[in-house]
């Protein structure tokens, strides 16, 4: 597993708590009323694990092409990231952007968000990425049922009160 780094701070803790929950234990959304608006972008991957037919069969797909369809399919989703995830709030997206790289084993997807809110947008980004990549499967599963969808992580993020993060590269990189 992966080791996570922070460019934040190293005065400032983790929450001693989880967020998402009011003092009688009940899940709520986090109220971000007294918090003011800044520039903030997450970036997010996922991974698709596929064998080498398949990934051969990729530009020949009847379905069109599985990539561009992911694409479009990932920004579509991070729009309605609060209509899936129940406590995330409704953000007004600046940008979304995914991309598809076909490696030796399978495709990497990486999408962006940016807002300028209240809060964070690592679920946007992380929505899209996962979205896509579940695109990829539904345009392939045709070929094998075995695709392996995996490593959907947030890679970075910037803005807000907890400040800067950027996942550390493991060892085993794509």
């Amino acid at each position: 597993m992966p080791k996570l780094t922070s460019k934040q701070n190293s005065s400032k803790k983790h929450p001693k708590k989880l967020s998402h929950y009011d003092s009688t234990g009940k899940a709520t959304m986090v109220d971000v009323s007294a918090k003011s608006e800044s520039h903030r972008q997450a970036e997010a991957s996922a991974f698709v694990e596929m064998s080498a037919a398949v990934l051969r069969a990729l530009p020949s797909n009847p379905k069109g092409n599985p990539l561009e369809v992911a694409r479009f399919a990932g920004i579509s989703a991070a729009k309605k990231t609060s209509e899936l995830i129940p406590m995330c709030h409704q953000l007004p997206l600046s940008f979304v952007d995914v991309t598809t790289e076909v490696c030796e084993n399978g495709v990497r997807v990486r999408s962006r968000a940016v807002t300028t809110a209240q809060t964070g947008v690592e679920m946007e980004a992380m929505v899209a990425a996962g979205v896509a990549a579940l695109t990829v499967y539904d345009m392939c599963k045709a070929l094998d049922k075995g695709i392996v969808i995996r490593e959907v992580v947030l890679e970075s993020k910037s803005g807000g009160k907890s400040g800067d993060y950027r996942r550390k590269r493991s060892a085993i990189q794509r």
